[in-house]
């Protein structure tokens, strides 16, 4: 199944984060059960907003884009379909 990263921007602060991640959780069990959110990286901007980038596994990128249209409060920046994944150990010295 193809995975992607996703680039998210939001309009609420990081103390709401929780209430969010708990909700975006809700909506792919109950209506997205084919999605798999893996993980997310969270940054904050220099201007307090919430920045995140999101590992899912997913039928298509327009899934990926429908749950976040059902979540809200953010807009996507960027999806990309991951290709490969390497680490520090693929690369001996």
């Amino acid at each position: 199944m193809p995975r992607y990263i996703v680039e998210r921007l939001f309009a609420v602060g990081q103390q709401q984060m929780d209430g969010v991640g708990r909700r975006s959780r809700q909506i792919i069990e109950t209506e997205y059960p084919a999605i798999t959110w893996e993980h997310s990286h969270v940054a904050v901007d220099d201007d307090g907003r919430v920045r995140t980038f999101c590992l899912y596994e997913a039928d298509s990128e327009d899934e990926i884009r429908s749950h976040a249209q059902q979540l809200g409060y953010h807009e996507i920046l960027r999806v990309k379909e991951i290709v490969g994944d390497v680490t520090p150990a693929d690369f001996p010295s």
